[in-house]
């Protein structure tokens, strides 16, 4: 199935190459796990700070659990963020 992909901040080097700004269509098996599309696009987990599904936070103890993505999802993912 596919979804759309966001990386933010220093994590967008970390698309794939046919990536626009910090957003890629990818293909992904049904029942992937979230932690498991993180991997694969070599994302440290200790980065993937907040963790998003068509704009609903997804919690670290949530993020191995298959078949919480549909067809044309947004998986979007931003590392922790210092400074004031």
């Amino acid at each position: 199935m596919q979804i759309t992909f966001k990386l933010y901040a220093t994590l967008g080097d970390l698309l794939p190459s046919n990536a626009v700004r910090n957003v890629a269509s990818i293909d992904v098996p049904e029942g992937a796990s979230l932690n498991s599309i993180i991997d694969k696009y070599h994302v440290p987990r200790e980065l993937a700070h907040l963790v998003l599904i068509n704009g609903v936070f997804v919690c670290d103890a949530d993020r191995d659990q298959s078949g919480m993505l549909k067809e044309g999802d947004v998986l979007a993912i931003w590392p922790p963020v210092a400074g004031g």
